[in-house]
């Protein structure tokens, strides 16, 4: 609400006792009374702060506030607004301070609903009668009212909300605050490629405490919220509950049990993947690529990468919670990594490298979910499937530092052929420069690798062998190079020995022979119940590698 005639209107509602409360801006303010006394349209307000007459030295020291009220039954807000001068008369403390040119409509109170931006992480556990005892299931913290709020949670907890009509949520924060409230679920929505429920409940049988609480937490979000999106506010000071308190305790509360990883590194991964997941959803509810998260999980992954590059390759083989654009940027991003090296490429080349690949196909997350089930297509519905590439160039408008030469190559280049078959442009020849040439490759391999809803995963040895014998397609120079550096048994391998053992491959030594093998007992993805990890003469105990097997990863 911008206009000066409906701002002075609405300003004029708050002149009178119990209108406005005023809320300092800083961490764990609450509300505080307060008289508007006057107002000069333009040019300022005159406030009465008698019985708050303690916060005059904050508001001389310049520390900002906003006035808060409800007209017409919903609540309004100025922006932060800065004392011009507070002083005392005839007993009472007056403030007079700068006019708010604006105001903001939060809506009504009860069903105001402020929503967790990407990076803000509140975990949720839901408890409930499932059969003869008590069940109890971890999510995330979507949004949150005084009324209710949407969780989501892992498809598993269909049964338990079936069974139980009121549940216990118990809402943990990062700085370890707790609060519990009893709820029903009022709709679910379920993601079956995410293998998710989207769940929104209804808060039942609150105290009066309960809700003085939850408008707390309510303003809480919304205020962190505001130092996060395309317009953050870097000045406002950040919400203690968004303190991580836990960094050497207990794993945080979520829908992603890192506990279910089988290897530190891939627990590591996994946060990574949790972000491109939540952005993915943020992509889909019309928001752009957050160019900070962006930057900080690029900058983790290079970390990761610098560590210990062969932990890595194999992590990116254990991730099976998240969806399958996920799991192949990061299966894209790690193997370009290695594949780049760290020698002479500059380490900001190599971020950009990184970041682009890790989002390079959530443009796909845009499309509708039966044209990317489908089986065939039509060649208007490959048009529209080539389309995920200039949406996702789109979204990522607003990520100034990503160097668009590289974003392009990786990208767009991923999907072109050097004969022009390729899309979104057709470019071929010369006109592909050698980054996009390598994306192509490495795209390729980890997207054969995978299943699709129309083949299942191939083998290594036949994807090698597409690209050999297609150098029309693909770069024969990148296919020789990608070979020598992963090798016919790539890290990542489930493998059968001469022995009649699986195993998983996770290091290989000078020669490409496995050096580090993790013992297994069935063809399945890596999990937490994988067996005896093998080090050194791998062979001289298990004998040679007979084949490799496929696996849906």
């Amino acid at each position: 609400m911008g206009s000066p005639t409906e701002v002075e209107a609405l300003l004029e509602r708050l002149i009178q006792p119990g209108g406005a409360s005023l809320l300092l801006d800083k961490p764990d303010a609450t509300p505080l009374p307060v008289v508007v006394m006057e107002q000069r349209p333009l040019e300022s307000l005159l406030l009465d702060i008698t019985a708050v007459r303690e916060i005059a030295s904050e508001l001389k020291r310049g520390v900002g506030f906003r006035l808060l009220g409800q007209v017409q039954g919903k609540m309004i807000r100025t922006p932060v607004l800065k004392s011009r001068q507070a002083d005392t008369q005839d007993g009472r403390v007056h403030c007079q301070c700068e006019y708010p040119h604006y105001l903001e409509e939060l809506q009504r109170r009860e069903s105001f609903r402020a929503r967790l931006r990407l990076g803000m992480e509140v975990g949720a556990i839901v408890r409930g009668v499932e059969g003869d005892g008590e069940t109890t299931v971890q999510g995330d913290l979507k949004d949150l009212s005084q009324q209710g709020c949407q969780l989501e949670l892992p498809s598993s907890a269909a049964t338990l909300l079936a069974e139980s009509l009121l549940v216990e949520i118990e809402l943990c924060f990062p700085n370890d605050t707790r609060f519990t409230v009893q709820a029903a679920a009022r709709h679910k929505v379920a993601d079956s490629d995410r293998q998710t429920l989207r769940v929104g409940f209804h808060f039942e049988n609150c105290t009066a405490e309960q809700e003085r609480k939850l408008w707390f937490f309510v303003r809480e979000i919304e205020r962190e919220s505001s130092r996060y999106g395309d317009e953050p506010d870097v000045g406002r000071l950040p919400s203690m509950l968004f303190q991580n308190q836990s960094a050497g305790g207990a794993p945080p509360v979520g829908r992603r049990n890192l506990l279910t990883y089988p290897t530190p590194m891939a627990r590591r991964l996994a946060r990574v993947a949790g972000y491109l997941d939540a952005q993915l959803l943020e992509l889909q509810q019309g928001d752009r690529i957050d160019s900070v998260q962006l930057s900080r999980h690029a900058d983790m992954l290079l970390q990761l990468a610098e560590e210990d590059i062969e932990a890595l390759l194999f992590a990116t083989r254990c991730l099976g919670q998240e969806p399958l654009v996920v799991r192949h940027g990061l299966g894209v991003a790690v193997h370009m990594l290695a594949l780049a090296g760290s020698g002479s490429v500059p380490r900001d080349v190599r971020k950009a490298l990184a970041a682009s690949a890790m989002v390079h196909d959530l443009g796909k997350g845009l499309l509708p979910s039966t044209l990317l089930a489908a089986k065939s297509l039509g060649p208007e519905e490959r048009a529209h499937l080539h389309e995920h590439v200039e949406r996702l160039q789109q979204c990522l408008a607003g990520c100034q530092w990503l160097a668009a030469g590289v974003s392009t190559a990786v990208i767009a280049g991923a999907n072109e052929r050097l004969d022009g078959s390729g899309y979104p442009t057709g470019a071929s020849g010369d006109d592909l420069s050698e980054l996009a040439r390598m994306s192509a490759v490495v795209d390729v391999v980890d997207a054969m690798r995978r299943s699709r809803s129309d083949r299942p995963a191939w083998r290594i040895d036949a994807v090698y062998r597409h690209l050999l014998t297609s150098p029309h397609l693909f770069d024969p120079r990148w296919v020789k190079r990608y070979v020598q550096r992963f090798g016919l048994r790539p890290v990542g391998s489930l493998v059968r020995f001469s022995s009649g053992a699986l195993a998983w491959i996770q290091r290989l030594d000078q020669q490409g022979k496995p050096f580090q093998v993790q013992l297994a007992e069935e063809i399945a993805p890596p999990s937490e119940a994988l067996g005896e990890v093998l080090r050194g003469d791998v062979t001289g105990r298990l004998g040679e590698v007979v084949e490799e097997l496929p696996v849906s990863t």
